[in-house]
């Protein structure tokens, strides 16, 4: 008598809304095959236009999804572990909107910095395929799988310089850090599944909603130890520490990657998983992220004071905002997810600028990032001092850029949430990292150049001026008129499934 063969349970699969990750990954494998076949006299330029040609597919199908989901909610891409919804999206064109930025900046950089080959490419689609997995995860382990792809790349990328020590250095920091706080993130997914006996989010909600515990205990350490594998991503303190040496030796162009993309797609999975999962168990978790979001603020803003090197200030900078970021999660509301998927797309378009000026200037051999070489650079690149000046400006919350009305709009959601003292530091914050932001405008501008710097000539490749303009007039444009984009996060918030709103007497730390 034959045995009867189990048929194997696999999940249905909706190619259509993968359509965006499928378009890198397909890309990547394509670039790198092409690369082997097309004769070296062809050169090299082709594979930057060739990343942004493909980053420039993925958005427009995001496109097209988000109308489609915007009008029929959100659907299931793989079974229940993958689900694409408006916040998925949304994060989606932000993530390849930081990978173009970057294909613009790296083409001129590889050159001057004499690293051929479509390998720097071919990573950064790989990464942000990784971050696109993130956005979409509707399970813990979906989640941390897509942390590892954007991870394991943007490790290497960060020491693709071969021939500088320092980009070795910072590769094997990032990944001997990164590897510990994969493992605490691990952990935590190990923890919560013990409390709740599932790792998809929709079973976790389900959970939360009708089972009271007796004893938290285990889930409260799955929060804690999940909030430090994420706050690593995002270099929130006291997980920050990496951030400068790391952003100081990367290449600049890598680092524009790691501070806009990686950044966005380690704070989405921060909204799906505390926000959307946990969100009917908001009054355990938010005490924690209060803390860590006080605590990134105020570090990331004294610290910076104290840097001469240009790139740690905006490291420095960079670990502030994230300060900010957590401030609109904290809140746990519709208006607190807008407010931080509004300040992801707008810090994008600046912190990406910003390291885009610091790829030029860094010259070749990418060192010359101290605050003396910006000395005179309204007299020598009146170009690069102006986008530099637009870009700090927005970072420190000047009104009529980007930056005002995203800090504006996650310090109002603290408010609204009676988080009335964190939203009083952000705005102490903001006041100690305008001194700094300010320290460089006076140097470009009232400060003479150093003897023998005023010969100095910066060559500004297209792709990179072509990638410091879209970045400054985004940065503006949103500053004079942000209401699309606005509408656009909230229609996001909105649309998407289990966030959950306190009542008004909730309990707030």
């Amino acid at each position: 008598m034959l045995a009867e063969v189990q048929r194997l349970d696999t999940p249905q699969v909706e190619y259509s809304l993968l359509l965006p990750l499928l378009i890198l990954i397909g890309g990547a494998v394509l670039l790198l095959v092409a690369a082997a076949l097309v004769p070296k006299r062809a050169g090299t330029a082709w594979y930057s236009r060739f990343t942004i040609l493909t980053g420039a597919a993925s958005i427009v199908s995001s496109a097209f999804l988000w109308f489609r989901l915007r009008d029929d909610g959100p659907s299931s891409a793989v079974g229940e572990a993958v689900r694409l919804d408006t916040v998925a999206v949304f994060a989606f064109v932000v993530i390849v909107t930081g990978v173009v930025i970057t294909a613009l900046l790296a083409r001129g950089y590889l050159e001057r910095e004499h690293l051929s080959g479509p390998e720097p490419y071919v990573l950064l689609l790989l990464s942000a395929a990784g971050g696109l997995i993130m956005a979409a995860a509707n399970d813990l382990l979906v989640l941390f799988l897509g942390l590892e792809i954007l991870s394991i790349a943007t490790y290497v990328l960060a020491g693709i310089h071969i021939r500088r020590i320092r980009s070795g250095e910072a590769a094997l920091k990032y990944f001997v850090l990164g590897a510990f706080s994969s493992a605490f993130l691990l952990y935590g997914i190990a923890q919560v599944y013990g409390a709740t006996g599932s790792t998809g989010l929709d079973d976790i909600h389900r959970f939360f909603a009708t089972t009271a515990l007796t004893n938290d205990v285990t889930l409260l350490s799955g929060f804690a130890l999940i909030l430090v594998g994420l706050g690593f991503k995002v270099s929130a303190a006291p997980f920050h520490a990496w951030a400068p040496d790391v952003y100081e030796g990367s290449p600049s162009p890598v680092v524009a990657y790691m501070a806009s993309a990686v950044k966005a797609a380690g704070f989405v999975a921060f909204v799906r998983i505390f926000v959307l999962g946990f969100g009917n168990f908001a009054d355990d978790w938010k005490p924690l992220l209060y803390i860590v979001a006080l605590l990134t603020m105020v570090v990331g803003a004294v610290l910076a004071v104290s840097q001469r090197n240009v790139k740690r200030m905006l490291a420095y900078s960079s670990i502030s905002h994230a300060g900010f970021m957590l401030m609109g999660i904290q809140a746990g509301t519709v208006k607190g997810t807008a407010a931080v998927l509004f300040y992801l797309a707008t810090y994008t378009f600046t912190v990406a600028g910003s390291f885009g000026i610091a790829t030029i200037v860094g010259r070749t051999g990418d060192n010359a990032h101290d605050l003396a070489e910006y000395r005179g650079l309204a007299r020598r690149s009146p170009f690069l001092a102006f986008s530099f000046l637009v870009f700090l400006l927005a970072q420190a919350g000047v009104p009529l850029t980007a930056g005002f009305v995203a800090k504006f709009g996650v310090i109002g959601a603290a408010v609204d949430a009676r988080s009335f003292w964190l939203g009083l530091v952000g705005m102490l914050s903001s006041v100690i990292s305008a001194y700094v932001y300010l320290r460089i405008v006076l140097a470009m501008y009232g400060e003479e150049p150093e003897e023998g710097a005023g010969r100095v000539a910066y060559d500004i490749p297209f792709g990179a001026r072509l990638a410091i303009v879209v970045s400054a007039l985004a940065t503006l444009g949103l500053g004079f008129y942000p209401q699309p984009l606005l509408s656009a996060a909230r229609t996001a918030a909105d649309t998407s499934p289990a966030v959950v709103v306190p009542p008004p007497d909730a309990p707030v730390p």
